[in-house]
């Protein structure tokens, strides 16, 4: 059974990566040793994560000793405050050095929407709102070509992009996007997007595939993929798990898929997911979920209400949102 993709360059990217979003420093470590000993070789990091050092000890120890470098496939990510071209080297530079790494091999702009540069992740205005910069993700994607031509970046790709804007970067460049690093699940298909991104040869990678539970945000009454009755249903008849299932859905449209986890055993079932399939009338079933709703939106309390973060934003890439 197919256990990675081609990249338009001919080099392949595995199916499944561990994610490590909201992995918190003290936990990340273990569980990437626990990913690559259990025969992940993709591991999906961020600048924004704010916990690269602790997966670069990880990735330290391991590689030379149960991989190779060149058998790993790591992932980081550009953030909003450093969208200014003359950031852009000097951001993944700090990237690599935290992960002990000399290259990574995909480098990904992480939104369309650019910060103003500030040492804050995401720097405020008095109002509560969002300071955000000018800088239009086109002159970005020129800087982050040089990562390439520098031999930083194997690859470099797209994260929360929409069509339109993954169109207008494919016009505007000189190395296309490998990839588009998107939110997917049953309840956000995203058929649309993937279809576009297959046609321009950009693959896709499903963030947040189990419905990111954990996230920060969640409030009473969310929709829970995890419990969702006719994914229980087709786990129960597989006899597997529904997070096994979900992941499985991704695989089956060619999708790179990244479930995230610090648990060891939920690690380990995350990746046995090679050995079965969904059929035609299991994958309709799920298909039928969709809602269009997203997990992943950050949002900020203005004036008292509770609104998308970056919805004001030029860029924004979730309208309507």
């Amino acid at each position: 059974m197919c256990t990675s993709i081609k990249l338009r360059s001919g080099a392949q990217m595995p199916l499944v990566g561990l994610g490590t979003w909201k992995s918190e420093p003290g936990k990340v470590t273990d569980a990437v040793r626990a990913a690559l000993d259990a025969g992940y070789r993709h591991i999906d990091c961020a600048a924004a994560y704010d916990n690269e050092k602790e997966v670069g000890i990880a990735l330290k120890e391991k590689l030379g000793t149960v991989c190779e470098r060149k058998d790993v496939f790591i992932t980081s990510k550009l953030w909003n405050t450093k969208h200014n071209p003359e950031d852009v080297l000097p951001a993944i530079k700090r990237t690599l050095s935290d992960l002990q790494l000399d290259y990574v091999d995909l480098y990904l702009i992480h939104w369309p929407t650019g910060f103003a540069p500030s040492p804050d992740l995401v720097p405020m205005n008095k109002d509560g709102t969002v300071m955000y910069s000018d800088i239009h993700y086109v002159e970005t994607w020129k800087a982050m070509e040089e990562c390439v031509n520098q031999g930083l970046a194997k690859h470099i790709g797209l994260s929360n992009f929409n069509a339109k804007q993954v169109e207008e970067v494919c016009s505007n460049c000189k190395i296309k996007p490998a990839v588009n690093q998107i939110e997917l699940h049953p309840y956000l298909t995203q058929n649309e997007l993937i279809k576009l991104c297959k046609a321009n040869d950009i693959v896709v990678t499903a963030y947040s595939p189990l419905g990111s539970p954990d996230r920060p945000w969640a409030k009473d009454g969310d929709p829970s993929l995890l419990n969702e009755v006719k994914v229980k249903e087709i786990a129960e008849k597989k006899g597997r798990t529904p997070a096994q299932v979900l992941v499985r859905f991704h695989m089956e449209k060619t999708c790179v898929v990244i479930p995230k986890s610090v648990t060891k055993e939920r690690i380990i079932s995350n990746f046995d997911v090679f050995n079965f399939q969904l059929t035609p009338d299991e994958m309709q079933i799920l298909e039928g979920l969709n809602r269009n709703w997203r997990a992943c939106l950050p949002t900020v309390v203005v004036d008292g209400k509770e609104v998308p973060r970056d919805r004001d934003h030029p860029l924004y890439p979730f309208v309507p949102y």
